[in-house]
């Protein structure tokens, strides 16, 4: 099997709330793709050997002050670049185009009319005019617009208010869309990726899940050799995918360590182990370090605080489990792509903080075992394909993500073991009438929060002091962006009853409305 990477697309970050979804429309056209920051130096970008470039649309403006730019080297590498929005705007001005405000933002769907035939668009339409004109359903979210095309260029597409909307210079194999090809609103968005990455760039399709565990189970093998590898077994869809895949390639030299922190799921620990030790015949070592993890989370209540001290001790957990394995010298995680780019773990580390994840954030310098991560490189929906592949349940795989963290990032400030189980019931409520009323799968992630609140409510004809809990519940694509569940009414009034009816100590509930940005999906 050819090496997966030889065929690669690299994608210059401009801002865009929009530029996961370009890489996943890469990765679905079966090629495999990398996300860099506009800023990073260029020799990264010339080293990455990309076999073309996608720029990505952006918030900021090409007129006035500073703004992100194109790297004119990267036009010399005579490499296939396509922008998109602010991408085709920044490259059209840097080439000798000009650009202006358009007067009026345009946002949502247009039009937009293919002229003349490039490689891009040539047959590609949704339907034609009267006078047999090739029209585009597409996605527009732009305020500037290009007015004047660089030399060399020609005009590749157009609409009313944006009468430049493509250009195409094919001599260089250069092109820019001002409308954004990777939503689904673009009806043919998909079809343009493809052109562009297959035929005009030359890529192959060799980027699928069969290939990819093929490619990991290889790695790993040549990694870790005879070696034996600890996992983190929370029960997540990452951890439990990263579970199958090294107990497909190397066996019996996996131990999972199913630590019980006490901030898990009602009834996980049980079930993880029914699905793995069980029903899979994975070697699991289940320790209960509850009081361990409470003891250590006393007295805190700043959230990094809170992650480093969950991350730290449990490192400190594996450590000792590993020196109870003759030929423990591996710690495996289920580390993914988007986990890296969030907690800027990037190689250029230029990407802002928001905050730091379990998987790759945390862990003492002084760990004495090495890192394997098989999953470092894929987005969320590719493990799941891969999960479903190697054999999981899909209600396993598809289940919504849990942070590394646990409990101890949803329960805001200090944890204590009655906030824990409290919250673990309320939760188990919530979820179990999402499924029973088949929402479960319409949302991309639901949960309870416990607040550091108390609420006066009444039960009969008695007055209550207690705690307040939060219902979150998101509709995501790639857990980058996200917006608020338009949950039924109906629905959001039972769960509140159930949930204050049954846990004698909530006595008020609440729903979050809040969607990412500019909040971020798990409260803390």
């Amino acid at each position: 099997m050819s090496d997966l990477h030889d065929d690669k697309i690299l994608i210059l970050d401009y801002g865009s709330q929009y530029t996961q979804l370009i890489a996943r429309r890469v990765r679905e056209a079966g090629v495999y793709c990398e996300i860099y920051p506009w800023d990073v130096e260029f020799e990264q970008i010339r080293d990455f050997g990309a076999r073309g470039f996608i720029l990505s649309g952006g918030p900021e403006s090409t007129i006035g002050g500073e703004t992100p730019e194109v790297p004119l080297e990267l036009f010399d590498l005579e490499l296939p670049v396509l922008g998109i929005c602010y991408g085709m705007q920044a490259m059209a001005q840097q080439l000798g185009g000009r650009v202006e405000n358009a007067g009026k933002s345009e946002f949502g769907y247009a039009s937009v009319r293919a002229c003349g035939h490039t490689e891009l668009l040539r047959d590609i339409q949704d339907y034609q005019t009267d006078e047999g004109h090739g029209m585009l359903d597409v996605w527009m979210s732009h305020g500037d617009r290009v007015a004047e095309i660089p030399p060399g260029f020609k005009l590749m597409a157009s609409t009313e208010s944006a009468p430049i909307a493509g250009i195409a210079d094919e001599s260089r194999r250069i092109y820019g869309l001002q409308f954004h090809p990777e939503v689904t609103h673009t009806k043919q968005g998909v079809a343009i990726y493809r052109r562009f990455i297959h035929h005009i760039c030359g890529c192959g399709s060799e980027w699928t899940s069969a290939n990819i565990i093929e490619s990991s189970i290889a790695d790993v093998r040549a990694k870790v050799g005879t070696d034996e590898v600890i996992l983190g077994l929370s029960g997540g869809v990452d951890s439990s995918v990263v579970a199958a895949l090294l107990h497909t390639a190397i066996g019996d030299q996996l131990t999972c360590i199913f630590v019980d922190n006490g901030l898990l799921r009602y009834q996980e620990g049980d079930q993880v182990m029914s699905q793995f030790a069980d029903h899979m015949g994975v070697r699991v070592i289940r320790i209960d370090a509850e009081d361990r993890f409470l003891a250590k989370l006393e007295g805190l209540s700043d959230p990094e605080d809170k992650r480093k001290a969950i991350g730290n001790l449990f490192i400190e957990i594996f450590e000792e489990q590993a020196d109870k394995q003759n030929n423990a010298r591996w710690l495996a995680q289920g580390t993914i792509y988007p986990d890296v780019i969030e907690s800027a773990g990037a190689a250029t580390g230029k990407a802002h903080l928001i905050k730091s994840h379990h998987n790759v954030g945390g862990l003492p310098e002084d760990m004495k075992l090495e890192l394997v991560e098989p999953l470092r490189e894929l987005f969320k929906d590719e493990v799941r394909q891969i999960g479903i592949e190697l054999g999981i349940p899909r209600e396993m795989v598809y289940r919504h993500p849990f942070p590394g963290p646990g409990l101890g990032v949803r329960i805001l400030g200090e944890v204590n073991k009655a906030f824990a189980d409290t919250l673990r019931l309320a939760d188990h409520i919530f979820i179990e009438e999402l499924r029973k009323h088949d929402l479960y799968d319409q949302v991309s992630q639901a949960f309870v929060v416990f607040l550091p609140v108390k609420s006066v409510g009444v039960t009969g004809d008695g007055r209550r002091y207690n705690h307040v809990v939060s219902l979150r519940a998101v509709e995501t694509i790639d857990f980058m962006t996200a917006r608020w569940a338009d949950l039924p009414y109906d629905f959001l009034d039972h769960v509140s009853r159930r949930i204050m009816n049954e846990i004698e100590d909530i006595s008020r509930v609440v729903y979050d409305i809040s969607g990412k940005p500019p909040g971020t999906i798990e409260w803390e």
